[in-house]
């Protein structure tokens, strides 16, 4: 019996289809998305035809995951009022900052909600709607994540989420596992009608073909799922933005902001740090350099360590951890000695990564080594510069569609009614010499900068 896993991320869908009892992959294919921080829910579902064209109907059951924070603001009659605007979508910083202050300080925020909101989460953009688009405002009735979205159209009973997503958007509680309509209420002047929330495997409907109709989840989530977490181990993932999350049995509310108190997808929590620079640091700079990406791998790995005193501190397009949405990137150390493209491509490598392991340490707990995944864990230089900068073994798996093997696995969960058992995928371990002196200096920048375009 075969299961589909859709993943509905930022720049793609992407299905899988997977033997129900092993994981096996038997075939997979991708569609794109447009390019942007806004996007018309109908590109997705478009792409998820195409993506899924002679594989969804070879389903017995199909789960989506789909990128976190976005919103889809529908009308009465459950048409979409504007594009969805996405999790990397940064107009709404100032929203952000008016909510916190408004119920209670980030204490409470992080209490209440799990999480201090940013610009990425969808509560923000709700008062951004109401601030800049009454109209808008005024005719959504309801509002939804991109996996809800997509779910429905699949063939869920009522519109329906899952508590792993349903964290991401500011007015859900992971801790009491409920809606916060107060904090909806708060942000768009009026409540809004929200999908139910299912639990860890549960059946939310049937596509138009008889197939069993998983509760979907995030992206991050899913992930976590298709990896098979066990204890000890900290993803970090490398794609347009980056993440570094593990698996706890206990609720986070950091009021720093700074790590995302979620819900996973199985019963648990999924604590996790976010940056909105990863795999692009190292696209932006192979366009400075005009190299190819495997060309900045190379260009990275005949550079020493430190890159000649060179130090990237990545924020081509604002941050969210620090929480900068008007920060900028910034080159420090520049001069006519240590001015190669050897130099320049280390840099990017280490200033992306000297951010994710800064986010990782965030986390808490001491991980025994780092999970790295992503589109950027594919490159040779990131997987053997990885371990100077973390100071851990760092563990690469064979490349796969994890986020959309996680949704693959979910929809296991739900045709079967037991979480099901699959391999774990094979791992390459990467080690090196820890070097200090890479995050010292990225932190250094990090706080020298700190007053700079904080708007």
């Amino acid at each position: 019996m075969l299961v589909a896993g859709v993943d509905s991320s930022t720049q793609s869908t992407k299905v899988v289809l997977c033997d129900a009892a092993t994981g096996e992959v038997v075939e997979s294919a991708s569609a794109p998305h447009p390019d942007g921080t806004s996007c018309p829910p109908q590109a997705w579902w478009r792409a998820l035809q195409a993506a899924g064209d002679g594989l969804l109907e070879r389903a017995a059951a199909v789960s989506v995951a789909g990128q976190q924070h976005g919103m889809v603001a529908l009308d009465g009659d459950g048409e979409v009022v504007r594009d969805a605007l996405l999790w990397n979508d940064t107009r709404s910083a100032a929203a952000a900052r008016s909510l916190v202050a408004e119920l209670g300080g980030p204490e409470v925020w992080a209490r209440t909600a799990g999480s201090v909101p940013t610009a990425s989460f969808t509560v923000t953009k709700l008062r951004w709607l109401a601030e800049h688009e009454p109209d808008h405002a005024a005719r959504t009735e309801s509002v939804l994540l991109p996996h809800d979205w997509l779910t429905w159209r699949l063939g869920a009973t009522v519109p329906a989420t899952d508590r792993g997503d349903a964290s991401g958007t500011g007015y859900f509680s992971p801790a009491a596992g409920a809606w916060l309509p107060d904090y909806v209420k708060a942000a768009i002047g009026r409540e809004l009608a929200l999908p139910r929330v299912a639990g860890p495997g549960e059946v939310v409907g049937e596509t138009p073909w008889g197939a069993v109709l998983g509760a979907g989840t995030g992206d991050n989530m899913a992930a976590a799922v298709g990896l098979g977490l066990r204890p000890g181990d900290v993803v970090v993932s490398l794609g347009t933005s980056g993440t570094a999350f593990t698996v706890s049995d206990t609720p986070a509310a950091d009021p720093s902001g700074a790590v995302a108190g979620f819900a996973d997808a199985t019963g648990r929590f999924l604590p996790l740090v976010c940056t909105l620079n990863a795999a692009r640091v190292l696209t932006s700079m192979a366009a400075m350099t005009g190299a190819t990406l495997e060309e900045l791998s190379a260009l990275a790995l005949r550079a020493e360590p430190g890159a000649g005193g060179l130090t990237l501190l990545p924020y081509l397009d604002g941050e969210r951890t620090p929480n900068r949405p008007g920060a900028d990137g910034v080159l420090r150390g520049l001069t006519t000695g240590n001015a190669t493209r050897e130099n320049m491509a280390r840099a990017a490598v280490e200033g992306m990564l000297a951010g994710l392991a800064e986010a990782a340490s965030r986390l808490g707990a001491a991980p025994e080594r780092i999970v790295l995944i992503g589109g950027a864990a594919s490159s040779e230089a990131v997987r053997r510069i990885a371990p100077t900068v973390f100071g851990l073994p760092v563990a690469v798996p064979e490349p796969a569609e994890y986020v959309a093997l996680g949704a693959a696995r979910q929809a296991a969960w739900a045709l079967t009614g037991t979480p099901p058992v699959w391999p774990e995928a094979p791992y390459k371990i990467f080690t090196g010499d820890e070097q200090p002196v890479i995050r010292r200096r990225h932190a250094e920048l990090r706080d020298a900068t700190l007053s700079w375009n904080e708007d």
